[in-house]
C-alpha cells in the first residue's frame, strides 16, 4: 500500500519550515541592537529578572541623585561654617583685647568697628545660597533668613556664667528642664547695685555673690553648689521670660510692667530690668530640617538630615531656650555678640572682663559643634555614595548578563540560519513540482 502525498501538503510543509527558518533569522537579527530581550515571550525567566534589576537600577540612580545633591548642599554649608568659625575666632581675640584695662576710648572704638564688620560678615554668610535656596533657612529656604536691624532696640541684659559658675549654679533647685544654668537675667536696684535673677527658681543673687562670693564656698568645699540661703530674695510674681521679652531679647512694648521689690539687709530694694540699646539680628527662616533619603528601607530623619538651621549655628540663650516660653530665635549668639560690640564701644571694660570673653567663647564653641556634626553627616553620605556606586556596577552587570547579546555567538547563529535558509530555497526550487502536469 502506498501513501499519496498531495502537492498542497508538500508546499504547505515546505512553506512552514521556510517561514520558521525566516522567523529564527529575524529574531536573531533583532538582537543586533545588543539586547536579547524585547518581549516577555523571548525568555520569560530572564525577562522577569530584567524587570527586577531595572527597578533596582532606577532606585539606585534616584538615591545616587539624592546623595549627590545632599553632598553639594552640605559642602556649601560646611564652607560657610568654616568661614564663620574663623571669624568668631578673630572675634574672640578682639574680645580678649578689649577686656584689657590698658585700652583707652579710642582703642575701644577701633576694636568695636572691627567687631561690627565681622558680625556683618557672619550675617552675610548666614545667607549663603545653593542655587536659589538659602542653605541655613530651614524648610523656608527661598526666604532670606538673616537680617540685621538698622536701628537700635531695647534689649534685656544677662549675666553669662563661665564654666565654673555654671557648675556651681546648676545645682540650684529647679534647674532641670535645660540641665544647666548658663545665664541669669540682670536686674538693677534703686540702691545702685546690680542683681541677678534665676528665671526658673525666681531667686535673686547679688552681683558680688555671683562674681566672687561663690568662690569662698568652693574654696572650702570644691564640690559645693548653690544652696537655699545664698539668695537675697525671690520674685514670686515673676512669670516666664516670654512675658517680658521677645525671643531676640527685645523688651516687649505690650508686655507686663516689671517692677518688684525685695529686702536686702533689712532694707527694701526696688528692682527693674537692666537693658542695653543695641542692634539685633532676626531670623525669618524656620528651624525645620530637610531630609534627602539615601537608601531604601526604614527612613532615618535624623541621619538623613542635610541642613543646619539658625538655632544649630547660633544656639539659644535665656530669651529663647526651653524654659523661656519663646521659640528659638535662630540668632541668640549673634545678638549676644552684638551686645559685646555695644559694650566695647561704650568702653565697659568691667563687663567685657566678666561676661564678654565668655560670650565670645560660647558663640564660637556652638558653631564648631554644629560644624563637627555636619562634617560627620558629610562623611556618612560620602560612604553611602561609594556604596551606591558599587551597587550600580553590580546591578548593571546583572542586567548585562541577563539581557545583553553575546555578539560572537549571535554572529555564528546568524550565519547558520542564513545558510539553512538559503539551502532551503535552493532545495525547494529543485524538488517542488512546478505544475500539476509535471507532477503527473
Amino acid at each position: 500500500m502506498s501513501i499519496r502525498v498531495s502537492s498542497n501538503q508538500m508546499v504547505y510543509g515546505y512553506q512552514k519550515q521556510l517561514n520558521d527558518a525566516n522567523t529564527r533569522q529575524t529574531s536573531l537579527l533583532e538582537q543586533g541592537d545588543g539586547s536579547k530581550l524585547h518581549r516577555p515571550s523571548d525568555n520569560p525567566v530572564d525577562y522577569s529578572k530584567f524587570i527586577r534589576y531595572d527597578t533596582a537600577l532606577n532606585e539606585n540612580e534616584q538615591y545616587t541623585n539624592n546623595v549627590n545633591t545632599a553632598l553639594s548642599w552640605m559642602k556649601t554649608s560646611d564652607s560657610a561654617l568654616v568661614n564663620i568659625t574663623n571669624i568668631q575666632t578673630t572675634f574672640k581675640e578682639k574680645t580678649i583685647l578689649a577686656a584689657n584695662s590698658t585700652n583707652n576710648e579710642t582703642d575701644m572704638q577701633a576694636i568695636g568697628k572691627e567687631m561690627m564688620a565681622e558680625i556683618q560678615e557672619i550675617v552675610s554668610l548666614g545667607n549663603t545660597m545653593q542655587g536659589d535656596r538659602y542653605v541655613f533657612g530651614g524648610q523656608r529656604d527661598l526666604t532670606k533668613p538673616f537680617e540685621m536691624s538698622t536701628t537700635e532696640v531695647t534689649r534685656g541684659m544677662t549675666k553669662t556664667l563661665d564654666s565654673t559658675q555654671q557648675a556651681f549654679f546648676s545645682g540650684d533647685y529647679g534647674v532641670g528642664e535645660t540641665g544647666s544654668m548658663r545665664q541669669m537675667l540682670s536686674l538693677k536696684g534703686d540702691d545702685g547695685n546690680t542683681y541677678y535673677l534665676n528665671t526658673i527658681t525666681k531667686r535673686v543673687y547679688t552681683e558680688d555673690f555671683v562674681e566672687n562670693g561663690y568662690k569662698n564656698k568652693l574654696a572650702a568645699n570644691p564640690q559645693a553648689a548653690v544652696a537655699n540661703g545664698d539668695q537675697v530674695g525671690e520674685l514670686t510674681d515673676f512669670e516666664k521670660v516670654s512675658t517680658y521679652f521677645k525671643s531676640t531679647g527685645e523688651i516687649k512694648d505690650a508686655g507686663k510692667d516689671f517692677s518688684q521689690q525685695i529686702s536686702v539687709d533689712g532694707k527694701p530694694v526696688k528692682l527693674s530690668f537692666n537693658t542695653v540699646e543695641q542692634q539685633i539680628v532676626s531670623f525669618t527662616g524656620d528651624n525645620k530640617y530637610i531630609s534627602m533619603v539615601k537608601k531604601n528601607g526604614t527612613t532615618e530623619p535624623t541621619a538623613d538630615t542635610v541642613n543646619v538651621t539658625g538655632a544649630d549655628i547660633f544656639g539659644t540663650d535665656i530669651f529663647d531656650d526651653a524654659d523661656s516660653g519663646n521659640a528659638p530665635s535662630g540668632t541668640a549668639m549673634l545678638n549676644e555678640m552684638l551686645t559685646v560690640y555695644t559694650k566695647v564701644i561704650s568702653n565697659d571694660q568691667k563687663w567685657m572682663d566678666t561676661d564678654g570673653v565668655t560670650i565670645a567663647d560660647e558663640a564660637h564653641a556652638q558653631t564648631v559643634k554644629t560644624e563637627t556634626k555636619l562634617g560627620a553627616r558629610t562623611q556618612l553620605y560620602n560612604s553611602v555614595s561609594t556604596m551606591l556606586n558599587t551597587q550600580n556596577e553590580i546591578i548593571t552587570g546583572d542586567i548585562t548578563d541577563t539581557s545583553s547579546t553575546d555578539v560572537a555567538r549571535l554572529a555564528v547563529q546568524l550565519m547558520q540560519e542564513q545558510t539553512i535558509y538559503n539551502m532551503s530555497l535552493s532545495l525547494g526550487a529543485r524538488i517542488l513540482p512546478q505544475s500539476l502536469a509535471d507532477y503527473l
